[in-house]
This record gives C-alpha cells, structure tokens and sequence, in this order.
C-alpha cells in the first residue's frame, strides 16, 4: 500500500509499506531531485556540451517529480527535451493529484505540467510544452529493449538495491549503460559499493559526488566510447 508522507522541505514523497521503503529521501523530495538529478545530471551535461537537443531515460518514473523539475528548469531555454520513462507500477490518479510538488515550487505552470504528465497515455509519445516530450513506457525495466548509444542522460531512481536488488544487478545494468552515448551520463542517489564496482565492470568512469540532504554520496558515470 502506498500513501504520502512530507519530507523535511514540505514535499511530498510516498511510502511504499509492502517494500519499507519511500519514493525519494526523507529529508527533501525535491531538495533530492534537484541536487541529484537536475544539477549534478541535467545542468552537468547542458554546462559541458550546449547541446541543442538531450534524450533522457529515467529508471522509475514514480510520482513524475523528475520529469516535473526537468521540464521547469531554466537552464534548458530552447533545447529539446525527449523524455521517456519506465514505470511497472504507476500511481493511481488519486495519489498523483494529491502531490503537492506545484505549491511547494511556487512556479504557475507547474500543476498543469504535473498534471499533463500523470494523463499522458502510456506507451505513446506526448507533447508538454513545446521542447518537451514525455514517452511514459509501462513496463519494467528488465522488458525493455534499448536502443545503443540512444540517450544523452539516464536517471537511475528505482528502489535501493537492498529492497530491488533485481534492478541494480549486470545483467540489468548491461544494456542500460548500452543505451547511453559517448560521453553520456549517469546520474543516481545510489552509491554502494557494489553498484559503483559493476558500473566500473561496464567500462564506465565513476565519480562520487556530494549526496543531498541526509546521504553522503552520490553517483556520476560517464560512458567514453572510444573510436
């Protein structure tokens, strides 16, 4: 059973009682999305490559937090966003209208936004805002058939390995990092040790960042390709 709890930031997060575990941190919902995925994934890659347009992959669509501040953020100007998200098990709209993500970031067009994305139709593409698309996929991650060297940016947000261990294993993690291109990254709140020695195994580089409010750490991996 799933129901919503407030983090130390005011947002909302949800706990999930079956696997004992929430959506995102305790000590900050959004203070966690932004520093993890937002400044140190999408604001990393934009400052270092400008690039005109950036595909992202996000493990774990969950409460669309992720997609809602990466459609926001200002850094973004007139780049195309194409977003897709997995999700096994996506929010009933009862959840997802209580989220109180819009009143928390005070910016106008955020609950509509929120609100677009939780109707979009699975497993079709769907037009935000003019340089956003999100493409929600329900399935789990192990179905899914990536494309190689397709996305610029994954978010890594599934549960901890210690309560979905089958998601943060090689044979899982393979064709994720497949996907990512040439010096694509790899952003997520995750940084045991395992996790960090099977990414190194899959010949990515691995840095390990100041984590957000209430972790020490977190993970950058970057793919190099070499030609």
């Amino acid at each position: 059973m799933l129901h919503l709890i407030e983090t130390k930031d005011g947002s909302h997060t949800l706990r999930d009682d079956e696997l004992d575990e929430t959506y995102h941190s305790i000590h900050g919902a959004i203070q966690e999305s932004d520093h993890v995925f937002i400044n140190n994934g999408l604001h990393y890659y934009i400052e270092k490559f400008k690039p005109e347009s950036i595909r992202i992959l996000e493990v774990g669509f969950g409460t669309g937090l992720n997609a809602l501040l990466t459609c926001l953020d200002k850094q973004i100007g007139d780049i195309i966003i194409r977003y897709d998200a997995v999700e096994a098990f996506p929010l009933s709209r009862e959840l997802a209208d209580q989220l109180n993500y819009p009143s928390c970031l005070g910016m106008p067009a955020a609950e509509s936004m929120l609100r677009s994305m939780h109707e979009a139709p699975w497993d079709e593409i769907t037009a935000i805002d003019q340089n956003f698309t999100i493409h929600k996929i329900n399935k789990p991650i192990q179905a899914l058939k990536l494309e190689h060297q397709y996305y610029d940016i994954i978010y890594f947000d599934a549960f901890a390995p210690s309560k979905q261990p089958e998601i943060w294993n090689l044979k899982v993690l393979s064709p994720v990092i497949r996907a990512i291109k040439s010096e694509g990254v790899l952003v997520t709140y995750c940084s045991s040790g395992q996790f960090k020695r099977d990414l190194k195994t899959l010949d990515m580089e691995v840095i390990s960042l100041p984590g957000p409010p209430g972790k020490l750490e977190m993970v950058r991996a970057t793919r190099h390709i070499f030609k």
